[in-house]
């Protein structure tokens, strides 16, 4: 610890000294730091941080016009110091051995926060790093070294609070079970009789825990939430930008009263554990807005595993350009939803966005003059502007059957979730040819191969010819994060792994992920769909027949303006969106010359 700290042990930085060190550099003029100081006395701003009233004045930086946020300024006070500084990134934090290390009591007194803890050290976050009496204390206790990192002191209350609730909550859980031997769904039970416990789902303890991690992952922006079983601790996992991230370790028994009380509020049977079963939920953000969930569970080793799958409340409001279409993507599709009968086909892997395209044009098209219905399986967000359907096969509504019902509804659109056989297949190109539009999804590669699945599938030709508008095939990449992203020269090499065997200009230079707080160090922040398209022209029509042969197909299409997947992906690397790796990973290799 440096000579400084060691003048000022126990003892906090006041409003006075911090706008004094400001001045010295040029932060603030004397007349403004003046008018805050008399501001300042005899009022509640004691009960704040100086740097939160100094925040809360939105100065402006006098050399760069920058405003003095809370952040800016802990990052300016940490190096003033001399000490780390420290985002708290909530994901990177083990909150089960961070909150061992004091009380929340004794913490929220002193506002520190450990934030890691190891063999041989604990680093503790504050914004008082000369305040260190409780670090006598604690070195006493736990015989550890104790590092200091400086971070936002707002950020600092707001975790402390969230972590040690959570915490709490859990303790809190695991102790109000008692043993009961006959309600352990687990392989290995009889190793476990004497531990497992039977929670109730609706104990307050686990009420909170469910809560916090609903409000945690729409906070983190994940798109999917994994309650994972294991023999002692379980784990919850989200998806963020297509990547997992470890969260949170849970005691099996609480998490198994977690599991519980998401089914029950999910209106699922609580008692069935040994079957996969569906559900949904919906629920409100920090914002007021609504959000839905789509509950599926899994029979495990050590119990059910449950996966929620978040969707975005403001994906519907999205344009086709934010989604990712290109100028000319937007034209083709815009094209082919407005034609009044015929089918449009959207392929891709599971997870790569068809639902949130699909939803989005059918909103757009959902018109108080036009009747749009839908079947699904299962419904995956509830619109006001549809009727959906949901199949459900222990009472044989499939989808051909859930198409046969829609025929007779008068409806004007149609959104069939899967083509999967010829039954279906055919009901779908029956409602196209009585004049109805009707939208679906395939799972192939490529959209030229969409043609060759429906003839695998038994479609005859003739119908394929006289009822398919379009196919569009889609991937999501992750985008740069816009914070850190930074521009590297690439080399001839590099860019033509990516565009071979197509030709396109290389750019000058090409954007880069570094990692930043603000992205967790991936260096990437949100997804963007890369898309190719085609629509159905004499010449592809006469390509379909009973020997169609793929590769011809797409060359016929790339004649007539298809972009590729890859070319797709290639523009947006170009434009600084994202990057030759993540393309090259979503995105299949040409399968023709």
């Amino acid at each position: 610890m440096n000579a400084v700290m060691d003048k000022r042990e126990h003892r906090k930085l006041d409003l006075h000294e911090i706008l004094s060190w400001m001045e010295q550099d040029g932060l603030v003029d004397k007349e403004s730091a003046h008018m805050l100081r008399t501001i300042a006395l005899g009022s509640e701003y004691h009960k704040k941080h100086p740097l939160q009233i100094i925040a809360e004045r939105n100065w402006k930086h006098p050399q760069h016009a920058h405003l003095l946020s809370l952040e800016v300024l802990t990052e300016w006070f940490a190096r003033r110091l001399d000490f780390p500084y420290a985002r708290i990134d909530p994901l990177k934090i083990d909150v089960a051995s961070v909150t061992e290390v004091m009380s929340y009591a004794y913490a929220a007194r002193f506002n520190v926060l450990p934030v890691n803890v190891d063999d041989t050290t604990i680093t503790v976050a504050t914004a008082q790093p000369y305040d260190r009496e409780w670090m006598d204390e604690l070195s006493r206790i736990h015989r550890k070294e104790f590092d200091i990192v400086i971070s936002n002191p707002v950020d600092i209350s707001h975790y402390l609070l969230e972590f040690y609730t959570v915490s709490k909550s859990v303790v809190g859980a695991q102790a109000s079970g008692h043993p009961v031997a006959g309600n352990i769904q687990n392989l290995e039970q009889l190793m476990e009789l004497g531990r497992a416990g039977n929670l109730d789902a609706n104990d307050q303890h686990v009420v909170n825990i469910v809560d916090w991690l609903l409000q945690y992952a729409f906070d983190q922006r994940a798109s999917d939430i994994h309650l994972e079983p294991r023999r002692d601790m379980s784990n919850v996992r989200f998806r963020i930008d297509g990547v997992m991230h470890d969260v949170y370790q849970i005691p099996t028994s609480v998490m198994a009263a977690v599991s519980s009380r998401i089914k029950i509020i999910g209106r699922m049977d609580v008692a069935e554990k040994r079957r996969p079963q569906d559900g949904r939920l919906k629920t409100r953000n920090h914002e007021g807005q609504e959000v839905e969930l789509r509950l599926s569970t899994m029979p495990t080793a050590f119990g059910e595993k449950l996966v929620m799958r978040i969707f975005d409340p403001e994906v519907l409001v999205r344009n086709y350009r934010e989604l990712g279409f290109g100028e000319r993507d937007d034209e083709v599709w815009q094209t082919m939803i407005s034609q009044p009968n015929g089918i449009i086909l959207v392929t891709g892997p599971t997870g790569s966005g068809k639902t949130t395209t699909l939803y989005s044009t059918l909103k757009q098209l959902a018109k108080p003059e036009v009747n749009v219905c839908t079947v699904e399986d299962p419904i995956e967000l509830v619109e006001p502007s549809f009727n959906q359907m949901q199949v459900q096969r222990n009472i044989d509504l499939d989808f051909s059957t859930g198409v046969r019902t829609l025929m007779r509804q008068d409806p004007d659109i149609i959104m069939i979730g899967e083509i999967r056989d010829m039954e279906t297949a055919e009901m779908a190109i029956q409602a196209a040819l009585t004049g109805h539009l009707v939208l679906s999804t395939l799972h192939t590669n490529d959209a030229p191969s969409a043609i060759t699945r429906m003839l695998d599938i038994g479609v005859p030709p003739y119908l394929l010819q006289s009822s398919i508008l379009g196919v569009m095939a889609q991937r999501l990449v992750r985008t740069l994060c816009p914070h850190c992203k930074q521009p590297v020269d690439i080399s001839d090499e590099e860019w033509n792994a990516l565009v071979k065997p197509w030709r396109s200009k290389k750019p000058d230079h090409v954007m880069s992920p570094v990692g930043c707080l603000e992205c967790r160090n991936t260096g990437y922040m949100g997804r963007m769909g890369l898309y190719e398209m085609f629509t159905f022209t004499g010449k592809i029509r006469k390509l379909v027949n009973a020997s169609c042969d793929i590769s011809e197909l797409r060359q016929q299409t790339l004649k007539d303006g298809l972009t590729p997947l890859r070319l797709s992906g290639a523009s947006k690397v170009a434009k600084g969106i994202t990057t030759i790796e993540e393309v090259m990973r979503v995105a299949p290799p040409p399968l023709t010359q």
